[in-house]
């Protein structure tokens, strides 16, 4: 779900410096005519942003926003990032800027706790395409110890989020998933508290499901408290994103194939199996020069045409190269009980719901109109009950674009999107959502802390309170994937939560978070 300006050079004058570029399409969010302006010590960083399908309010009082954070290159071409100011940025008024503190809810402070990105909205209830334009961040480059004339390039990203307000849910659904929470309502913000007493939504009422071992801290992110959670799994241009802004050791770690590999060799499988179509375009030079990567589903050596596979979900990824992403974005992981919230909202649960509402999931076998392309579709079997890419549903053997069933013309609603409650989309099928669980001892030592936007000179992630990257132990499965059994996407199914999950999976999928401001 990222968008990226390709950088120029910076001209080593003070005034307005022009990034002119053409920016990528990547699920139908787009930044464009990213400038940097020089202001006596500051910089301003001056962008139009849009994207399809917002909203604010409607039948469930939430809205979705654009996580919007920068990158700057200097002259030892090696990419970092920028902590914004607190204050000063400059935004249309028909929108808003949040701050995305590293640690929301402290007070704001250039060394200890930056901001590390900007959540953008809209300022008033609305549906539909939502464009600004001239929005400006202000930055301020000597808290970075950064002159503006040593700047060589700067780039703008921006990813698709959705507002999860704070409220009381129920964790379990009183069903028969396999593994389920016992049915309890989450109706406080301190993890730690036992469940006792009755529920308004059912079973005893606490800050942890009956029956689990309360989290190690108190502030572990329960889902009662407001977050955000990315729209959309990321797609296979958002890692591509990710991959051309790292050294060439840090590359290394965060691809299957090494970075000086042929032009056209598969970063994450060698042959581009299951859609899998990140290849090496500009091949690097050991411990030096980081390759260029693009995406090349159909293989002719254009790369990044609108027909590879920039919007399909990026499988085929481990636990390591999740966190390394979200640590690189300045999010976080998802728990597992955010990731129910999620799915089912502030209602009564549905025993062996799934996360569009409802039991019902479709059977028939899709057919694809467009496949690869930004506009994939589907072509045929699109259901009027409800929609999924899942073994069965999809009859697929690789995971499709992300939002493919709500784009479609034959959509309804809730269930034939295959929604969450607030409007992610993809919580069940498509890929795996890796998410923190609560039913081990490290990830009940989560602690909700938030990346810094830099990683560790190997390509790991930096944030000590993470389940460890190369163990994948206290990172669960939840919501199935396009080649699992039907009843894994099922909301409250835990089969696979407590797993110890180190590698790569065509089946893997990354979905960040983070705590509301």
């Amino acid at each position: 779900m990222i968008d990226f300006l390709r950088p120029f050079v910076l001209p080593a004058f003070t005034g307005l410096a022009l990034l002119a570029a053409t920016s990528a399409h990547a699920n139908n969010i787009q930044i464009a005519n990213t400038t940097l302006i020089n202001n006596a010590g500051n910089a301003k960083v001056q962008f139009d942003l849009s994207w399809e399908n917002s909203w604010r309010g409607g039948g469930v009082i939430n809205w979705d926003a654009a996580w919007v954070f920068v990158k700057y290159r200097l002259p030892n071409g090696q990419w970092q990032h920028a902590y914004v100011n607190s204050t000063g940025h400059i935004v249309p008024a028909a929108g808003q800027v949040d701050l995305g503190l590293l640690t929301p809810g402290s007070a704001p402070n250039a060394v200890s706790n930056p901001v590390v990105g900007v959540f953008i909205r809209r300022s008033a209830a609305g549906t539909g395409t939502f464009s600004l334009t001239g929005i400006q961040l202000d930055w301020n480059l000597s808290d970075q110890g950064v002159n503006y004339n040593d700047i060589s390039a700067v780039q703008v990203f921006a990813i698709e989020m959705v507002y999860v307000p704070q409220g009381a849910f129920a964790a379990g659904s009183g069903g028969t998933e396999q593994t389920a929470f016992t049915l309890t309502t989450i109706n406080t913000a301190t993890a730690t508290t036992p469940p006792s007493g009755t529920g308004l939504l059912g079973g005893q009422a606490g800050g942890y499901p009956t029956g689990q071992t309360a989290p190690t801290s108190a502030s572990w992110p329960n889902g009662f408290n407001a977050y955000y959670a990315m729209k959309y799994e990321m797609t296979q241009q958002g890692y591509v994103d990710f991959l051309n802004t790292l050294t060439y050791t840090q590359q290394v770690t965060r691809t299957t194939m090494a970075p000086n590999s042929a032009a056209g060799t598969g970063a994450l499988e060698p042959t581009n199996q299951y859609r899998t179509g990140i290849d090496v375009q500009t091949p690097g030079i050991a411990s030096t020069t980081p390759a260029v990567y693009a995406c090349n589903l159909n293989g002719n050596a254009v790369y990044g045409e609108s027909t590879d596979g920039k919007d399909i979900a990026c499988g085929m990824i481990s636990w390591g190269d999740i966190t390394a992403y979200l640590d690189w974005c300045g999010l976080r992981p998802l728990t597992e009980l955010e990731f129910e919230k999620a799915c089912r909202g502030t209602i009564l649960p549905v025993a062996n719901e799934f996360p569009w509402g409802t039991t019902d999931l479709s059977s028939n076998v899709y057919t694809l109109n467009n496949a690869g392309a930004t506009n994939e579709g589907i072509a045929t079997n699109y259901s009027a009950l409800s929609n999924s890419a899942n073994n069965s549903a999809a009859g697929s053997i690789s995971p499709l674009r992300v939002g493919i069933f709500a784009a479609n013309g034959g959509n309804t609603g809730r269930a034939t999107a295959g929604a969450g409650y607030y409007g992610n989309m993809e919580l069940g099928g498509n890929l795996w959502e890796r998410t923190v669980t609560i039913e081990t001892a490290t990830g009940r030592a989560f602690t909700g802390a938030h990346g810094n936007g830099t990683l560790a000179a190997t390509g790991d992630p930096d944030v000590a309170s993470w389940p460890a990257p190369t163990t994948g132990d206290g990172a669960g499965l939840r919501g199935g994937a396009f080649n699992t059994q039907t009843i894994r996407a099922q909301v409250s199914n835990r089969f696979d939560t407590a797993g110890t999950y180190s590698g790569r999976s065509n089946g893997f999928g990354c979905r960040g978070a983070r705590s509301a401001p």
